[in-house]
């Protein structure tokens, strides 16, 4: 069976050698299971959130970019109505029948989350069918770089070659994974994981224009501004915390209902501080109040990124994870307020950079925030590269080698290889 040229590989991943070897491995894998000779390959990118914490459910601005971490599948028709997707690393397979959608569970799970596309690209006028895939994933799993989404990006890549022409958009991607999330999962997400990794490169999104969202790619690469994007697990995800995560996208409509709208960004700060007695949850006032500040950090980043300033770029990435920590309040869990992972891992980290660990001392020196959802999963840090590997070995002391990952932005989102 062959695997994707060299061609291919190098414009995905900048290099041939490594990836060739997982897709030898994964074609190898799909082969023993399914049987059949030939097949399709598709890679779609985890994410990471640059700024533009928990604003996209409220028609908010983020900018976010594809990483150098992917889920990647073997898929091939298999003349039915039946989809049968095999996980490295999992012993069950998933299948799923398109014509009996409605007997499958709404429940967290990966059955459940592929009847909810399937589902969402019929009502959305689009073609699915049965299939094969084998799937394998470095994407950490329910750390908050999105490997659901990451998934879901893979599946609607799948069916939009097989059953679709190509003729599937980004944000037909990103609305599919979110119906999905929303009616299968009980999930309130936004779009911005999906649309993030879809896209690919660092990207400006603008969800005020609700299921069509704006984006434009950004010309930025942290790494050639001197510094190394570091993702760290703090050793625990945050899949049982469904309940807090819609919280905020709830308590942040809760405020937008007092001031007359559905969503935050149809008003504005001046609003709701006018109206903040008549709104007695207090924590959606802190909330709503994050969304509007946080929205206007994402536009002086957009600026800083065009006016090449990296000194402005790391203070508002400062700036909204301080944001995030007193406002949106989303850095632990109210379920077990003593265990706080991120808060420790940020705290830690703080010491390296401003010299407690011995190394670094300012802001330009490097940034930590809390990533993604929240609550719990992983911190987001920007360390000068000359610093990278002692901080790498620093943090790795309290959460483990096996939870820090350097990584760079990937320039290509959910594609064919």
């Amino acid at each position: 069976m062959n695997i994707p040229s060299s061609e291919r590989l190098e414009k995905v991943y900048g290099e041939s050698t490594k990836s060739a070897e997982r897709f030898r491995v994964l074609a190898e894998n799909f082969k023993k299971k399914y049987g059949h000779d030939e097949a399709e390959f598709f890679s779609a990118p985890g994410r990471t959130e640059i700024i533009g914490n928990h604003t996209d459910h409220n028609g908010g601005k983020v900018i976010a970019g594809s990483i150098d971490l992917d889920t990647i599948g073997a898929a091939q028709l298999n003349n039915s109505s039946v989809i049968h997707i095999t996980s490295e690393g999992y012993a069950k397979e998933i299948v799923v029948d398109i014509t009996k959608l409605d007997s499958v569970a709404k429940v967290s799970g990966t059955e459940a989350l592929l009847a909810g596309m399937m589902e969402g690209a019929g009502k959305f006028g689009f073609k699915v069918g049965g299939f094969d895939a084998y799937v394998s994933t470095n994407v950490i799993a329910a750390a908050g770089v999105s490997s659901s989404a990451s998934f879901e990006m893979l599946v609607c890549t799948i069916i939009n070659h097989f059953f679709n022409e190509g003729a599937m958009s980004c944000a037909d991607y990103a609305k599919i994974g979110k119906y999905s999330e929303n009616v299968y999962w009980n999930k309130a997400s936004g779009m911005m994981d999906q649309m993030a990794c879809a896209v690919g490169g660092p990207v400006l999104f603008d969800f005020s224009n609700g299921s069509q969202p704006q984006y434009r790619p950004l010309s930025f690469s942290f790494e050639k501004k001197g510094y190394r994007l570091v993702i760290v697990n703090t050793g625990k995800g945050h899949a049982d915390l469904s309940e807090e995560y819609s919280g905020i996208p709830n308590e942040m409509k809760e405020a937008a209902k007092v001031l007359g709208v559905e969503l935050l960004c149809e008003t504005g700060l001046d609003d709701l501080l006018a109206h903040v007695n008549e709104i007695p949850n207090d924590r959606a006032v802190l909330r709503a109040i994050h969304f509007f500040e946080e929205n206007r950090r994402v536009d002086e980043m957009a600026a800083a990124i065009e006016a090449d300033d990296i000194d402005a770029v790391l203070r508002l990435v400062n700036e909204s994870g301080t944001s995030s920590w007193e406002l949106l309040q989303n850095c632990y869990s109210l379920q077990n307020c003593k265990e706080q992972k991120i808060t420790l891992t940020l705290a830690l980290t703080e010491l390296f950079l401003k010299g407690g660990g011995g190394v670094c001392n300012g802001i330009r020196n490097g940034v930590c925030r809390v990533h993604g959802g929240g609550f719990a999963g992983v911190i987001m840090c920007l360390v000068p590269l000359a610093e990278a590997d002692n901080y790498v070995d620093y943090i790795a002391k309290y959460v483990g080698s096996s939870n820090v990952y350097p990584m760079n932005i990937r320039a290509v989102g959910a594609v064919r290889v």
